[in-house]
């Protein structure tokens, strides 16, 4: 499986940002999708997840009420809104496909190349 995001950039305080994240292969809808993010001198967070249905999804504390993740399995694209913007969530921006969903990297196998978002005060 392989993974790439899209639609990162640099918005203000409030603003919004929706990322994608396109995936090759034939088997998309077997996999959990998880966002991650990492910001400079930090360790790798979970931010998101959804199962492979779609049907179950699982937020941070962080982001809850402000992020909401979703897929399309025949566009085999997972996505991240995110909404009501903050300082403290710019980072690199990861997608990842593991066969269960976790909030933890280690169950992922497969790690797109990142993307940055940048928000301003």
């Amino acid at each position: 499986v392989q993974l790439v995001e899209s639609g990162g950039g640099l918005v203000q305080a409030g603003g919004s940002l929706r990322l994608s994240c396109a995936a090759s292969g034939r088997t998309f809808s077997s996999y959990a999708m998880g966002w991650f993010r990492q910001a400079p001198g930090k360790e790798r967070e979970f931010v998101a997840a959804i199962s492979g249905s779609g049907r179950s999804t699982y937020y941070a504390d962080s982001v809850q009420g402000r992020f909401t993740t979703s897929r399309d399995n025949a566009k085999k694209t997972v996505y991240l809104q995110m909404n009501s913007l903050k300082p403290e969530d710019t980072a690199v921006y990861y997608c990842a496909a593991a066969t269960r969903v976790a909030p933890t990297p280690i169950p992922y196998d497969y790690w797109g190349q990142g993307i940055q978002v940048t928000v301003s005060s």
